[in-house]
């Protein structure tokens, strides 16, 4: 039963994949989303098929270390290559996060450190589908990360982390130069306050935290390829657009202060600053959960939530991707989650309630998803995308011969067409055909059914960026003779 379900999946992947390029512009688009885990291929192309469908072109998985491993168990390592395998399979790029379980096995000691490094090398190294690496989760919150202050009230965690960070990226690199390791995962917000119920710390104060304790290190290497953070609303009801610049929060809107803020902690230094790539590792609005799917949900919605209705979910969405578009050393954004958490005191984010039929806001999700990944989401001061083709077959000689002139092509990001048929000595149009197309959609342009006379022929294509338009691209076929 297995084989022929894995073959009807790869044909279905097979129609849709040339659709699934990934972004001209670079920004990755995608969600967090452990239900994409598998203990079988055959359930993670299923998973992942459905998961790509709805605009998503990346996915970011947790692994879980705990104090004593050195690498995952067999059953973890084949869930993380039938995940990796499936991804590649839909154009999908994988993120995995490697943490403990929560500060009451946070990795200090020197061994502790080095069977987490071990660990998260052995994924790259037996999973080598699996290339994008996030060390730790929040570790600016007492959450996951203890101590967060010394008994002295002093700053504790950001060289904790550092230490972890820089044995871990040695080991992986060791394993896999080419994988990316993204630190920091940090949270948009914290108290600095040692002597707090909760204390822990602002992103502001972990940067800055970093940034010391590395320069104090004497280390000559980096130890991380790209910065993570969380970019969460101060609640839900709160827009994206809304920046930070009074407090040490950082949002999405928050770009030019987390830029400053890397520069200042790492400029100068062997570790990028101001130039590092900065991924929006999770950004999350919930939704309200309608009387018709209330029983599908536990426990009570905390009142601090404060969801939105499922449109201005997905208005604030398109804005977070509109913001980040534009945000030159972004290379990312993943929403959280797809799918809704059941308990009501967690996430009710997803474009997808909990028994997984869509949302409202889940088609203009898609569309924004769709959008971004086009370079069509919003227009960027300075930013001229060139359109290439992915895909190009001119019409051949034997069907002009039959009066027949199509060109099918795709475009590696949204676009405008014009398809020529033209005299190849004087440049005259005989046939033309223009309109626009979605990134990677297939266009088979009809230029019309006509007789013509004997003569050099040569199809042309033009193509441009509907909303950041660099100069033209002209492609020409070659000529042929009719008759």
């Amino acid at each position: 039963m297995r084989l022929p379900l894995l073959a009807a999946l790869g044909s279905l992947i097979a129609l849709i994949a040339p659709s699934l390029a990934a972004a001209g512009p670079g920004l990755v688009v995608g969600a967090v989303e452990d239900d994409v885990r598998a203990n079988s291929l055959v359930e993670a192309e299923a998973k992942m098929t459905t998961f790509r469908l709805s605009g998503f072109r990346a996915v970011r998985i947790t692994s879980f270390w705990r104090p004593g491993l050195t690498k995952p168990s067999d059953d973890e390592l084949m869930t993380l290559r039938n995940v990796g395998d499936a991804a590649a399979r839909n154009g999908v790029q994988v993120y995995v996060t490697v943490m403990s379980p929560g500060s009451a096995t946070t990795p200090l000691t020197e061994d502790a450190q080095a069977d987490f490094a071990s660990y998260a090398a052995a994924i790259v190294r037996e999973a080598p589908s699996i290339e994008h690496v996030i060390i730790g989760n929040e570790p600016n919150l007492n959450r996951f990360w203890l101590p967060q202050f010394a008994l002295d009230g002093t700053s504790a965690s950001p060289a904790a982390y550092l230490a972890l960070l820089s044995q871990t990226y040695d080991a992986i690199k060791r394993a896999s130069s080419t994988a990316t390791v993204y630190g920091a995962a940090v949270s948009p917000r914290g108290t600095d306050r040692p002597d707090g119920a909760r204390p822990t710390h602002s992103p502001t104060t972990f940067i800055q935290g970093l940034g010391i304790a590395y320069r104090a290190s004497g280390r000559t290497r980096r130890v991380m390829d790209a910065f993570a953070i969380h970019v969460y609303g101060d609640n839900s009801s709160v827009a994206p657009t809304v920046a930070h610049p009074l407090n040490t929060s950082i949002g999405v809107a928050d770009y030019d202060k987390l830029v400053r803020l890397l520069g200042e902690a790492f400029d100068g230094t062997a570790q990028p600053g101001s130039t590092l790539p900065i991924l929006y590792g999770e950004y999350g609005v919930e939704s309200e959960i309608p009387a018709s799917k209330a029983s599908l949900y536990t426990g009570t919605e905390p009142t601090t939530t404060k969801p939105v209705s499922e449109a201005t979910q997905a208005a604030y969405y398109r804005q977070a991707l509109a913001l980040a578009f534009c945000q030159p050393t972004v290379e990312g954004v993943l929403l959280f989650l797809s799918r809704d958490e059941r308990a009501r005191a967690s996430w009710q984010s997803g474009i997808y309630y909990v028994d997984g039929t869509p949302k409202s806001s889940r088609p203009l999700v898609t569309k924004a998803l769709d959008r971004t990944t086009g370079g069509s989401i919003t227009r960027c001061p300075g930013v001229e995308l060139p359109v290439r083709t992915s895909y190009l077959r001119f019409g051949t000689r034997s069907a002009a011969k039959r009066g027949v002139f199509r060109v099918s092509f795709r475009c590696d990001l949204d676009c405008r067409y014009w398809v020529r048929l033209e005299n190849a000595e004087t440049h005259a149009t005989k046939l033309a055909a223009k309109g626009s197309a979605e990134v990677g959609e297939l266009v088979q342009a009809d230029l019309g059914t006509r007789r013509l006379k004997a003569g050099t022929y040569r199809y042309t294509i033009r193509l441009i960026h509907p909303v950041n338009p660099a100069p033209a691209t002209l492609r020409r076929g070659p000529g042929f003779s009719l008759p």
